[in-house]
């Protein structure tokens, strides 16, 4: 047999009994933890200044993660049965050599969702220290980075903070969850009491019709503005419902899985939309605007409120980084090279990456942030997913020779390790969205792309998992190998 130490190393490898401890309150706790997060408090600021009422984002916001549970539970399925991470999952689909493209994508955007959490709780330090302080620390911006000195060492600080966790592994990724994710309930509680009760109510912002009602200023365009909020919605968790087996394959049954990931995403997610038009609401009658961002929200409180307003924040913005922008890219990373690349080292690359791509950069609109790099990324992981779904449940009918997915001679090495059909499947997948996706990215320079090609664009996840699904599953038809199963790489 070949060298296979390209394909396996121990993180990358089963896992056995004796680590497979998370039980359905550790995936509920898990989601609740990220669910709980700055970027998805802020999801329905962006519904509601598309013209939505409060009503229509909340459902919005619930609508879309109940969809992409779905995916979640599928791909989900082969970790917990398995006791394979993603990365490995995707070998059986792209091929022993093919997975590293699927594994890349995953990783390139975890990566810059990763900087974008890492600038927010900078900011987070950014403010405390201004209020602890009693007026703003700053000074002049640094030329080329756009932002000062001081919330660039805040950002590098918190960016520190996080690096504890990624030397410290897993076990230590899930704790923090597990314990965290019980004080976030009580302080979102804690937060209604305090604006009903300084506010004398929850303000009219819950009253205001949506601007798409007859005589409002976007009569008849709800549809228009749904679809593409809904795909951006979906955008949101799509990398997740991608490398999902990275925390299922520590699962210990499926019913463990399936249960704590329904529980905690689905409700969760529109409950903290309704927490966040509930809150701004009231904000209008305290501070006579509307206040969507926490942090800005947390600097105007008072006394030991602010202070620890902002500490919870922090936690839960280490929280959610770590379990939702460390775990997968780790293991993605080290997928590449497994012979040079622990899950260890793919956290370091992961958090190197983070900060060369300067994240405040992605977040200077928020048409850019839901329209460009919420859908854009979709439209590339859409795909993926719909590959990986079909592969798994209707050309192998959920069983895969685990041996063969660890050396590069066996049933998923394809041709010279690439699935030409995934390949295929794949660019299908993404090609109808890459007018749309240009048009909103250069729109100066690719102002001329056809109303179809925009349209289309407004459903980019659903059209890149469709499309993919049947073209994959046309040309795999009947092409599922039954192999003798090969032996998996000892443990060194």
């Amino acid at each position: 047999m070949s060298d296979n130490s390209q394909l396996w190393n121990e993180d990358l490898a089963p896992t056995n009994e004796s680590q497979r401890t998370w039980r359905w309150y550790h995936f509920a706790a898990l989601w609740v933890g990220m669910v709980m997060c700055i970027p998805a408090y802020t999801l329905a600021a962006s519904l509601i200044e598309g013209g939505m009422s409060a009503g229509q984002a909340v459902l919005t916001v619930f609508l879309a993660n109940t969809i992409v549970l779905l995916p979640m539970l599928l791909i989900g399925h082969a970790g917990t049965k398995y006791g394979i991470p993603y990365a490995v999952l995707a070998r059986a689909s792209f091929g022993t050599s093919g997975a590293r493209l699927p594994a890349l994508m995953r990783a390139i955007v975890a990566c810059g969702w990763y900087g974008i959490q890492t600038w927010f709780g900078g900011q987070m330090i950014y403010t405390l220290l201004g209020v602890m302080m009693g007026s703003e620390i700053g000074g002049a911006k640094i030329g080329g980075l756009g932002i000062n000195g001081a919330q660039l060492l805040c950002f590098i600080a918190f960016w520190a903070i996080q690096f504890w966790y990624i030397v410290h592994g897993m076990d230590a990724i899930r704790k923090l969850e597990t314990y965290t994710a019980p004080l976030k309930i009580i302080i979102c509680f804690v937060l209604l009491g305090w604006v009903y009760q300084k506010a004398g109510g929850f303000g009219t912002l819950l009253e205001q019709p949506s601007q798409f009602v007859e005589g409002g200023k976007k009569a008849g365009q709800f549809w228009p503005t749904f679809w593409p909020s809904l795909t951006a919605m979906i955008g949101f968790w799509a990398t997740l419902a991608l490398n999902i087996p990275d925390f299922t394959r520590f699962a210990k049954t499926q019913r463990d899985q399936v249960l704590g990931q329904s529980v905690g995403l689905p409700v969760p997610m529109g409950l903290l939309a309704a927490l966040a038009v509930i809150v701004t609401s009231a904000t209008v009658v305290l501070y006579g605007k509307a206040i969507w961002d926490p942090v800005d929200l947390a600097s105007r409180m008072t006394g030991v409120a602010v202070l620890v307003a902002l500490v919870v924040l922090l936690i839960d913005t280490i929280s959610v980084n770590l379990a939702a922008n460390l775990v997968g890219p780790a293991y993605d990373f080290s997928a590449l090279a497994p012979k040079h690349i622990s899950y260890r080292t793919g956290g370091y690359i992961t958090a190197g990456i983070a900060l060369a791509m300067m994240p405040w950069k992605l977040l200077e609109t928020t048409q850019g942030y839901i329209f460009t790099w919420l859908i854009g990324y979709s439209a590339l992981l859409g795909p993926i997913a719909g590959v990986l779904i079909v592969d798994y449940y209707l050309i192998r009918k959920t069983e895969l020779n685990v041996g063969a997915l660890y050396v590069d001679n066996g049933e998923y090495s394809y041709t010279n390790g690439w699935n030409s059909a995934a390949l295929l499947a794949f660019a299908f997948g993404v090609a109808p969205n890459v007018p749309g996706f240009l048009n909103a990215t250069f729109p100066a320079s690719f102002g001329d792309v056809g109303e179809g090609f925009k349209l289309i664009y407004t459903y980019a996840w659903f059209v890149g998992i469709a499309i993919a699904a049947l073209v994959y599953g046309i040309l795999m038809k009947g092409r599922a190998a039954k192999a003798v199963p090969p032996p998996i790489p000892e443990k060194a």
